[in-house]
């Protein structure tokens, strides 16, 4: 069973029923969500800051202190990935599911890829 705090980037105020954001460190939130035998048990956000160029590790940061040990995310740079792998932060990868809801489920039901450098985006 899945346990642990996943973090999605969410358009919003977020939640579960949010629009996932097309690029985690321009999203406007991280919904956090608990969950421990693969049931959702707490859900809340935390606020992005933003960043310039070359500052892409800020949602690492972020992220390790609200206690994520998951990120669900459409994509990323190599910088950023190694970043949340340092971290402890496990990275997977899903395109498809436009809700935070929908691509959690995905994750719970062991049907994500965890990201590797060869996914990360280029330029970033």
């Amino acid at each position: 069973m899945k346990n642990g705090r996943i973090a999605i980037p969410t358009e919003g105020s977020g939640g579960l029923e949010a629009i996932r954001s097309g690029h985690f460190g321009h999203c406007s939130v991280f919904t956090l969500i608990d969950i421990k035998d693969g049931e959702i048990i707490n859900v809340e956000t935390v606020p992005n800051q933003e960043h310039r160029e070359g500052g892409c590790l800020v949602p690492v940061n972020i992220l390790a202190n609200a206690g994520a040990d998951t990120l669900i995310v459409g994509g990323m740079g190599t910088r950023p990935l190694i970043g949340f792998n340092q971290a402890g932060i496990k990275v997977y990868y899903e395109t498809t599911q436009p809700s935070v809801k929908a691509a959690l489920e995905m994750y719970i039901n062991g049907k994500l890829p965890e990201m590797m450098p060869q996914n990360a985006c280029g330029g970033h």
